[in-house]
C-alpha cells in the first residue's frame, strides 16, 4: 500500500517569510485533511486567598454587569479591577 504524499510543504525547510508568502495564496480549508485532531487542556488556576462579599442595590448590580458585558468581562473580574485600580491610585 502506497503512503499518501502530503500536499503540505515540509515549512521545516522554508523561511518564516517564505511560509507566510505560500500560506497567502493558499486556503487552509483545502488542507483539513493533512491535519490531526489533538486535546489542548487549559488548566487555568488563578490564586484566591480571601472572599468578599459586597452586597450593592439591584440598580447598581446592574450598571456594573453591562459595563461588564460591553468589556467581555464577568461581573466579579470587573469589580476585582476596579477595586485594585483604585486602590493602586490611592496609596499612600
Amino acid at each position: 500500500m502506497k503512503k499518501k504524499k502530503n500536499k503540505l510543504p515540509d515549512f521545516d525547510k522554508m523561511s518564516l517569510e517564505e511560509e507566510a508568502r505560500w500560506w497567502d495564496t493558499h486556503d487552509l480549508g483545502d488542507y483539513w485533511d493533512e491535519f490531526k485532531d489533538v486535546d489542548i487542556i487549559f488548566e487555568l488556576q488563578k490564586p484566591k486567598d480571601e472572599t468578599v462579599v459586597v452586597r450593592l442595590q439591584k440598580s447598581l448590580k446592574e450598571r456594573l454587569e453591562k459595563v461588564a458585558e460591553a468589556k467581555g468581562l464577568n461581573i466579579s473580574s470587573l469589580a476585582r479591577m476596579w477595586l485594585i485600580e483604585r486602590l493602586q491610585a490611592s496609596k499612600p
